[in-house]
């Protein structure tokens, strides 16, 4: 394998090698999707154009930088693109992917049968399973910590079908955990509500963090071997190429963190808005006034008593406690 040109920052823009299996899984998806939203759109319905942008450009277009730009094109010669490659796919473009809702637009697309089958899908055991938070949370450490500290990841730069599955592998491990907490379906236990799940999204940047940290103090190097035989001249001590390949992934890691608890807490936002507008209706429904008593003189009409002087749940009892 020849080495390539030095990596300078207009090679790091300019630089592009076709990769067909990632192209061939960009453009199912893709198609997929933009299926989905024209059949919404042929039944009447639309999907919010930021979703699209989320799901097109973070989530699709994540996955074309990360396996045809210039990471893909020296990952083989240096350390540090192949780490930022891999976190790209584990948690940039399953970001963007889960943003872009593709389970609430499959139920909406679909018909009855189809979004049935969708729905067995999600709430299936296995798919519960390993969706459940901490399971999910703990297969992406082990994913990442797995692919540099086992044989895993050299054998990978030398054998191109297993590298392809790589790719794969980390983008599955990185969706298990994204999309059930960002969908608007109800894909994880009832008990994970926002406040739960922007717990978990703050305790996931923080384990996210863990493998860039461990790359780039370990003392070992990381597929050593290959490197020192495949480094070309003008590239950096190896050691020094591994110390910044850790220090990227906590950077990205840590960045990424952020608009991700952003778009759970407008989520939380949303449902509360969303259940204020429905209370306030039911208590316009409820306060109506009854038909005047057969034979009665008083003063005003009675009223029926509101619902939360006759009933026992937890919304009544608050509101009582506030008259």
């Amino acid at each position: 394998m020849g080495s390539p040109p030095e990596l300078t920052t207009g090679r790091l823009f300019s630089s592009w090698q076709l990769d067909v299996p990632a192209l061939l899984l960009v453009a199912l998806l893709g198609t997929l999707y933009g299926w989905g939203v024209l059949r919404l759109s042929r039944r009447g319905g639309s999907w919010p154009p930021v979703r699209i942008a989320a799901f097109t450009l973070l989530g699709l277009g994540t996955l074309v930088v990360a396996t045809m730009s210039a990471l893909a094109v020296y990952d083989h010669v240096l350390f540090w693109p192949a780490a930022v490659q891999n976190i790209l796919l584990d948690l940039v473009a399953p970001l963007g992917l889960a943003l872009g809702d593709p389970l609430g637009l499959a139920l909406r697309a679909l018909h009855e049968r189809g979004a049935g089958r969708v729905r067995r899908a999600m709430t299936g055991r296995v798919v519960r399973l390993l969706t459940f938070p901490l399971i999910s949370t703990a297969l992406v450490l082990v994913t990442e910590l797995t692919v540099y500290f086992t044989p895993y990841f050299e054998t990978a730069l030398r054998v191109g079908w297993l590298h392809e599955l790589m790719y794969l592998h980390l983008l599955l491990a990185g969706c298990l955990f994204v999309v059930p907490v960002l969908t608007r379906e109800e894909a994880l236990p009832e008990w994970c509500t926002h406040p739960v799940r922007a717990a978990l999204v703050f305790l996931d940047g923080v384990i996210d963090a863990v493998p860039g940290i461990v790359v780039m103090t370990h003392g070992t190097l990381i597929a050593g071997a290959w490197y020192l035989r495949h480094a070309p001249s003008w590239a950096p001590d190896v050691q020094r190429d591994q110390q910044l390949g850790g220090g990227a992934m906590i950077s990205i890691a840590e960045l990424v963190a952020l608009p991700f608890l952003l778009a759970i807490l407008a989520q939380w936002a949303r449902t509360e808005r969303a259940e204020t507008v429905a209370l306030d209706r039911r208590l316009e429904a409820e306060l109506v006034p009854a038909a005047p008593v057969a034979g009665g003189a008083g003063e005003e009409a009675d009223r029926v008593r509101p619902w939360w002087e006759t009933e026992n749940s937890a919304v009544a009892q608050r509101i009582r406690q506030q008259r």
